[in-house]
């Protein structure tokens, strides 16, 4: 079969639109019953749904507002606080007055309601200025059309001015009291939508919406990726393989704007008008096209990741647990940086990881001609010795405040800090750096690979003395990292509160079974 061009996109830039844009149903979108958003309005419940920008809520909700419509039982409304922050009370109750009295007359017109007559009088005569007129302008519905259940979803409810708030959801939560034991509601079931968690918000030391149900919209899952892919696949005849859906998902883990976004990059950059199969090294290559790309999504993102760089450093290097309630961890969570699993809390995916990392790296102030021939050695490859002098001395002049957050000096900024330093050398694309690696054996602190040659360092703080820190470390890296790796020769960093920053310290070269052991110790007392 040929290559067909495609008749849709990969949507990557607002609501999907089915007939324009691949597009595939979250699953498992439930409360903490269990119970998803069709039982919830059958049952008359008020919810709530939060989750972060660029991850699917509007087009969710419109679809099953779409849904809703087949069962005349419902009047279904979709309403958007996106634009509305910053306006007076007045202005918002006339324009949400717009918005539900159009869409209440063509719902009832569409599914042919004996009452129509009587609710555009009521309309006519009934103004929004305040909360208490929409409390009775539901009431009064109710009234008048006794079979017909009216359903709200607001999307972008973070918008709605901070001074009608209380107002508003104190109104919500009144209507759902006083008939949540009648069958006759007047106003059935609502939805808000939004990227904070509704539920929780304080207003005048109380929750005014604490009856609601927690929802949480579920990135893709990998069938998800592998149905999205596949609409592609019938459009055009060019397949994903099972190995490139897997990358993918790994990459993003399931993140719908990222895998969008990587599978536009797989078919118009990089196999474009084909019918050869996309491939796991393609994504690889499609990733790192996007880190180095300049969007919305990344720019959004970052700005959160900037006002709260110290606690998403720490958690890219696996340095805290998650705190519920804590208010930085809180709002890293909230849109959707990193994500909490029991008491273990880690980067959202991959692809976040390795994109913040470069960002913080290049902040970091490590900055060094790695053009120096002395960084390198006859055959091409790293001067490590070189290399590692330079970085001490670039910790001379920084100072360590940083490594001195607590009583305790924290080993991971000393980590961090190598890392930056190090990245300066993978950074055109020369070679990699990963931190934190699992092997089977344990976890390798940094694997830099350059020309095809592996430097695997281990980082310590000396917290006893230098003899048994170097020891200790000399054991992890023979015993485990450098034998899983296959390489011959290894690299510990200690950082030692003991030795003043500025005293400089001859290397220590080792030869333990075999293997070749570089041991800097870098002071960094004060």
């Amino acid at each position: 079969m040929d290559y067909r061009k495609p008749k849709r996109i990969f949507e990557d830039s607002g609501t999907v639109d089915s007939k324009m844009s691949y597009h595939v149903e979250l699953e498992n979108v439930v409360n903490t019953k269990n119970q998803d958003i069709k039982t919830m309005v059958d049952m008359g419940r008020y919810f709530s749904i939060f989750a972060p920008r660029q991850s699917g809520k509007t087009t969710f909700f419109k679809g099953f507002s779409s849904k809703l419509e087949k069962d005349p039982a419902y009047v279904s409304m979709f309403l958007s606080f996106q634009a509305y922050k910053n306006i007076d009370r007045q202005r918002f109750y006339q324009l949400i007055q717009k918005e539900i009295y159009n869409q209440l007359i063509n719902r009832l017109d569409a599914v042919n309601c004996l009452k129509l007559d009587a609710i555009k009088v009521c309309l006519d005569s009934h103004n929004l200025t305040d909360h208490i007129s929409l409390s009775e302008l539901f009431e009064e519905l109710n009234r008048i059309i006794e079979f017909k259940k009216i359903v709200i979803f607001i999307d972008e409810f973070d918008g709605i001015p901070i001074n009608e708030l209380e107002n508003f959801l104190t109104t919500l939560r009144e209507l759902y009291q006083k008939y949540k034991e009648r069958t006759d509601k007047a106003l059935y079931s609502v939805g808000l939508v939004g990227i904070c968690n509704i539920t929780k918000l304080i207003v005048g030391g109380v929750s005014p919406f604490n009856i609601a149900d927690q929802v949480k919209l579920p990135p893709f899952t990998l069938k998800n990726v592998r149905d999205l892919y596949a609409q592609y696949t019938e459009e055009t005849n060019q397949v994903f393989t099972e190995e490139a859906v897997k990358k993918v998902f790994d990459e993003t883990s399931g993140q719908p704007w990222l895998v969008n976004r990587l599978g536009t990059i797989l078919t118009v950059n990089i196999k474009p008008q084909t019918k050869d199969p996309i491939t796991a090294e393609n994504v690889e290559k499609a990733v790192e096209i996007l880190l180095y790309e300049e969007n919305s999504h990344f720019d959004n993102i970052t700005e959160k990741a900037k006002q709260y760089k110290e606690t998403f450093i720490n958690i890219v290097f696996d340095g805290v647990e998650y705190i519920p309630g804590d208010e930085e961890q809180s709002l890293l969570l909230t849109h959707g940086l990193i994500k909490a699993e029991g008491k273990n809390i880690r980067v959202s995916n991959p692809v976040y990881k390795k994109r913040f990392t470069k960002t913080f790296f290049r902040e970091a102030g490590a900055i060094v001609d790695v053009s120096v021939k002395g960084y390198f050695r006859p055959d091409g490859l790293l001067n490590m010795e070189a290399i590692l002098s330079d970085f001490e001395e670039y910790i001379m002049q920084i100072g360590v405040t940083a490594f001195y957050t607590s009583q305790k000096p924290y080993e991971k900024t000393g980590q961090f800090l190598l890392t930056a330093w190090l990245y300066q050398f993978v950074e055109q694309g020369k070679g990699k750096l990963s931190f934190e690696v699992s092997t089977g054996l344990g976890r390798i602190d940094i694997l830099l690979t350059y020309q095809g040659r592996k430097y695997i360092i281990e980082t310590k703080i000396n917290r006893s003395s230098f003899e048994r820190t170097a020891e200790k470390a000399i054991d992890q890296l023979c015993g485990k990292y450098l034998l899983t790796e296959r390489a011959n020769e290894g690299y510990i960093v200690i950082f030692d509160p003991k030795t003043t920053v500025g005293e400089l310290c001859t290397p220590q070269k080792r030869l333990v079974q075999g293997k070749k052991i570089l041991i800097f110790n870098i002071g960094i007392g004060r």
